[in-house]
């Protein structure tokens, strides 16, 4: 088949996990992609966002008029939503209704095929309910007859899942873990390229069409051994893993949620469903698409680590979600901190060092207040600093940087952090790059709060006192960070820029 010839496919979900891996390789082999998304922005930075094959249209699949406009002229269609973390407890609900919403509008524009990525696990009464709804879905996009080829996978092994992350982090953080029984039950994880490649040869074989298809790597065993898989391939000693009955699918949620990046409210689903087996009951997958190698846990384990320790993650399970509105700042009360240096650097220079915040490399000085702000957020349900980030100097619009989102990017000169920390208010962390002169320029650092009522404006005033300390030091400390790095480049010769992208503006939904 010709590379003109390719069909026209819908991506629905691609600024999350799944779908944003999937549009990149739909791509290179020829197909002519349509992505839905909600927010546009977020597409902006990859590198193929501007390939010739590609359209993005602006929308939501509950919407009939924006559903109908994405669907049309298109043969197949990728369902990979999931509401899972936006919609909290009566996510299934929601679930259900989005995946009849687009049911109905595949079944109006003549859409001949479906794909959708599910869960494995046999049905009955011991279902965790979150891979019950998965299986609900996958009955709901059926109903208006479409041929729909409905994937269940097991754990998904790649670098920035959220089951991959959970796993890491407790392996790293924990070297003695009491676990719940579920620690023996058995499962067949499969490698993230493995998804991929099953996810898009189905697309040029009829035979699928229509079919639901287990699929898993090459390996079935229990998570404690992979857990003991994983602590080998981060270079650790031995962890030893102690199951206990008393420890519940609620406690368990509660354990993860403070241990690892992912929110509680995200591992509770995870965590009742790790108590259900989840293993292939057939090899049907593999006979009716083109044989690929099929990646044992310790190779794909492997792969991720190495991608991580390469700062080449693709997507990351934080990636998605909505970006809320921007606040005009220009009216009511809002309270400011400015901050303005002057540095002996360009302004590249200057901007990967601020684009570094977060994560691995902390916050210039003041991390220990940081870490503290954190772990006060965790208590009260929020994000924390679990999250990290996905590169360590690269940051796209609508990426998670610990308990910040990026709002706005503008190569070189702008960058703007939106708090998703339980906050009595809207706030935000902007930084401003002026150039002032050959190798030299000004950083502009504002942090804005608007206070919700009058438990916001306490809030501001408790934390005034050490607005000095923090906002001060961090502009200091980018100061040094950015002067030591030009000296360094000066030195060696190496030319400022961005190691993963090339220079680029990125906007935001916010008006200037």
């Amino acid at each position: 088949m010709t590379t003109s010839s390719k069909q026209r496919v819908l991506v629905t979900g691609a600024t999350g996990y799944i779908g944003g891996r999937i549009v990149p390789r739909l791509l290179d082999r020829g197909y002519r992609v349509r992505c839905l998304v909600r927010s546009p922005e977020k597409l902006d930075g990859r590198r193929w966002r501007d390939h010739p094959l590609l359209e993005v249209i602006q929308g939501d699949v509950s919407d009939d008029s924006s559903l109908d406009e994405a669907c049309a002229d298109c043969e197949a269609a990728y369902y990979l939503i999931h509401s899972m973390e936006s919609a909290g407890s009566s996510y299934a609900e929601r679930d259900r209704e989005l995946a009849q919403s687009f049911s109905n509008g595949a079944k109006r524009s003549g859409i001949k095929h479906i794909v959708y990525l599910g869960g494995l696990g046999e049905m009955g009464p011991g279902l965790s309910e979150h891979l019950r709804s998965r299986r609900e879905v996958e009955m709901v996009l059926r109903e208006n007859g479409m041929p729909v080829t409905g994937f269940r996978a097991a754990m998904i092994i790649g670098s920035g899942s959220a089951s991959f992350e959970t796993l890491r982090y407790l392996v790293d953080r924990l070297p003695v873990m009491v676990t719940p029984k579920w620690v023996s039950t058995e499962t067949q994880p499969i490698a993230i390229e493995n998804v991929l490649e099953y996810l898009i040869d189905c697309l040029e074989v009829p035979e699928s069409h229509g079919e639901s298809l287990d699929i898993g790597g090459s390996d079935v065993m229990r998570y404690r051994d992979i857990m003991r898989i994983m602590a080998r391939e981060l270079g650790l000693p031995r962890r030893w893993i102690v199951p206990v009955p008393v420890l519940t699918p609620w406690l368990s949620s509660l354990w993860i949620g403070l241990v690892t990046p992912v929110s509680s409210k995200i591992a509770r689903p995870l965590a009742e469903g790790l108590k259900n087996k989840t293993v292939c009951r057939n090899d049907l997958a593999q006979q009716l698409l083109p044989q690929q190698k099929l990646f044992s846990v310790k190779e794909a384990i492997r792969s991720a680590v190495n991608n991580l320790n390469e700062g080449d993650v693709e997507t990351s399970w934080s990636m998605a979600g909505k970006i809320p509105g921007d606040p005009d700042w220009a009216g009511g009360t809002v309270y400011r901190d400015i901050q303005t240096i002057e540095i002996d650097a360009d302004q590249e220079t200057v901007f990967r060092i601020v684009s570094s915040i977060g994560g691995e490399h902390g916050y210039w000085g003041v991390d220990y207040l940081w870490r503290l702000r954190g772990l006060m957020d965790q208590f009260v349900g929020g994000p924390g600093l679990r999250r990290g980030r996905r590169h360590p100097t690269v940051l796209r619009y609508g990426e998670a940087v610990d308990f910040w989102r990026v709002r706005h990017v503008r190569y070189s000169s702008r960058l703007t952090l939106h708090a998703e920390m339980k906050l009595p208010g809207d706030a935000e962390l902007d930084f401003q790059i002026e150039p002032l002169g050959e190798n030299r320029c000004r950083l502009t650092q504002t942090a804005r709060f608007r206070p919700k009522g009058l438990g916001g404006i306490l809030y501001w005033y408790s934390v005034v006192p050490l607005h000095h300390i923090v906002f001060r030091t961090m502009v200091r400390g980018a100061k040094k960070e950015a002067e030591e790095a030009m000296e360094k480049q000066q030195a060696s010769g190496t030319p400022a820029g961005n190691a993963e992208e090339t220079p680029q503006t990125v906007h935001s939904s916010s008006s200037e």
